[in-house]
């Protein structure tokens, strides 16, 4: 069955690093973009980080642009997200998708920068 499992999630002081990952069993990654979305409590799903399909070019959200980075690997089917210089504001539950043909969510990884 295609799913979406995310994992390395955790709670870290501001300023603080944590690298999530994707694992998409079942999917063939090459004919999909990757992204990473959160969800705060309280507040909608918003996409956060997006990697092509064909060249890996990337897009990034104006509130994580310069801190986050976002990579894949299609032979693992795995995608990744690095978060460095975290803030309280990146607390969410994070989630991996293809924006572009969304299927059913994951369970997400909790992430959590407080100090």
């Amino acid at each position: 069955q295609s799913r979406f499992v995310e994992s390395g999630g955790g709670a870290v002081h501001p300023g603080g690093s944590l690298n999530v990952s994707c694992a998409a069993s079942g999917f063939n990654l090459d004919y999909y973009a990757i992204g990473w979305f959160r969800q705060a409590p309280g507040k909608e799903r918003e996409g956060v980080a997006c990697i092509s399909s064909s060249d890996g070019s990337t897009y990034y959200g104006d509130s994580v642009k310069g801190r986050f980075t976002i990579s894949r690997d299609n032979a693992k089917k795995m995608g990744y997200l690095q978060m460095n210089s975290l803030k309280p504001e990146d607390t969410a539950v994070y989630y991996c998708n293809f924006p572009n043909s969304l299927r059913p969510w994951g369970q997400g990884t909790q992430v959590t920068v407080s100090s």
